[in-house]
């Protein structure tokens, strides 16, 4: 039998909490949410280049092997997800299955991650828009390796702007969107398969395996190995944010339920159809040795015009685009939901009004201005770095597996404290007997994401010393003022409560 929302309100109320967001998300838009995060058209079109650039065809391989990582973590999430049907996704689960200091780090990372990645998914227009039509290269010329970074910052920008009124007037209008954008970039993924598998001009194994064109290439899986983790960071910034859906938990019908299912179809679908996409457009594209596909201003965008023409190509980017705008919709969605409920517990600055929900659109009005604002700060404060584009992504990838990381870790001490105690942690979804390998290797996995997005390579950051440890330098500063901001709290709410 269906529960009624007052079951789910009575489920909240039993952790704490009042009914304050509105409850109209069911199934599909569940999967929705996570699946629009990851956005195939959005990250796929955005990052191409990136791993091209590096091995050629031969980082098709990572595409599989990330997501076999990740799928190892969205099993994590999706017992925690039936566990703990709250609001916040990541920050719950760590706080309920750790401490509230666990819980703060965790949530503190990924909501900068989040406004970081809304930040890296606006830039997204800039690698299809100028594609179309070379009015929207605003600023400058594609020639112009800075032109092309401002003129992604000002497109960036502008999205947001957007998103912020969208994200502001409800989450109905949101849904809506949301539902309408995936079903779109569902059935235009099922096309683009199609068209590329039917334009093909070499068989799988030219394509993939035999390589003796593009990039550097590999003659054995050896060599595979050696590219790997330099080429394995495009796979990486897609194959994440499936946990979107459990984010928004308390908008869902009968999340213990919904959202676990949500986490895992959103990764599978998108993981899936991206390895379709990929491998059928790289038996299609006329010639593998095209320095443009490795390139911004080439990429993917290029390819798929090369193999369906002009025409065609034009309005096929038209649905990419579109998936940008409902990507960009739903990062932001889950960076204004995780602040909600920081704020609701009273662990940020102005937390009262971070937390307060309007009553007219049931949303945090307040929340969803300074996600917008901080989004568009981030990209202005970083226009003069050379790689902004890279460095932007990368550290949104850092961030968000960080904080898998935190959460992986306390629900792997959860487990063994549980398992001494005889404590049941059953729930609608449980992985059972297979809970204790699961969550270990999602672990090293996690490990390994931490240290292949961060490291100095001069492909991802440039050159200088601060260039390339940008990643560790932005992080150590994030966690030091994390600590900083907990303990002040803390402080200031035991003052408060003597008082």
């Amino acid at each position: 039998m269906k529960d009624s929302p007052v079951t789910d309100n009575s489920d909240l109320a039993s952790f704490g909490y009042r009914q304050e967001l509105k409850r109209s998300m069911g199934s599909f838009s569940s999967f929705a949410a996570g699946f629009s995060y990851i956005s195939i058209l959005t990250g796929l079109f955005q990052m191409f280049h990136l791993g091209y650039g590096v091995a050629g065809p031969a980082f098709f391989w990572t595409w599989p092997f990330v997501l076999a990582g990740q799928l190892l973590v969205a099993l994590c999430f999706a017992e925690l997800a039936s566990r703990f049907p709250l609001s916040g996704g990541v920050y719950q689960w760590a706080k309920f299955t750790g401490n509230s200091f666990f819980g703060w780090m965790t949530g503190w990372i990924y909501l900068a991650c989040l406004i970081v990645t809304l930040a890296a998914v606006a830039m997204a227009l800039q690698v299809s828009l100028p594609q179309i039509s070379s009015s929207f290269q605003i600023i400058g010329t594609l020639n112009d390796p800075k032109s092309v970074a401002v003129n992604a910052i000002l497109l960036g920008s502008i999205l947001i702007v957007i998103s912020t009124i969208i994200n502001a007037r409800g989450i109905k209008l949101l849904a809506v969107v949301n539902n309408i954008g995936v079903f779109a970039e569902l059935v235009g993924i099922i096309l683009l398969i199609v068209l590329l598998f039917l334009s093909r001009v070499r068989s799988p194994v030219e394509a993939v395996v035999n390589i003796q064109a593009g990039g550097s290439g590999f003659n054995s899986f050896p060599d595979l190995t050696v590219l790997m983790a330099a080429t394995a960071l495009t796979a990486s910034y897609v194959l994440y944010g499936f946990d979107t859906a459990g984010t928004l938990a308390e908008e869902t019908h009968d999340p213990r339920k919904k959202a676990p299912r949500a986490i895992l179809q959103a990764l599978l679908a998108a993981g899936f159809s991206g390895l379709l996409v990929l491998l059928f457009a790289l038996m299609a594209v006329p010639d593998l040795g095209m320095p443009d596909l490795g390139n911004i201003s080439g990429g993917l965008p290029m390819l798929v015009k090369s193999v369906l023409g002009e025409t065609a190509g034009k309005l096929f980017l038209c649905i990419v685009i579109f998936a940008i705008l409902v990507c960009t919709f739903a990062v932001h969605s889950g960076a204004v939901r995780l602040m909600f409920a920081m704020g609701r517990d009273g662990r940020l600055p102005f937390s009262k009004s971070l937390s307060e929900v309007s009553r007219k659109t049931q949303v945090p009005v307040l929340a969803t201005l300074l996600c917008g604002l901080a989004a568009i700060i981030i990209l202005v404060v970083n226009i003069q770095f050379p790689k902004v584009f890279e460095l932007v992504t990368s550290i949104g990838m850092l961030w968000a597996n960080l904080a898998y990381w935190i959460v992986v870790a306390v629900q792997l001490k959860n487990r063994f404290t549980s398992a001494r105690k005889g404590v049941d942690i059953d729930a609608k979804f449980s992985l059972g007997k297979w809970g204790f390998p699961v969550n270990i290797l999602a672990l090293i996995w996690s490990s390994f994401m931490i240290i292949n997005v961060s490291w100095p390579r001069t492909a991802t950051y440039g050159l200088g010393w601060y260039n390339q440890y940008a990643a560790w330098l932005y992080t150590a500063v994030l966690i030091c003022l994390g600590v900083f901001v907990h303990y002040y709290k803390l402080h200031k709410n035991k003052r408060e409560s003597i008082s």
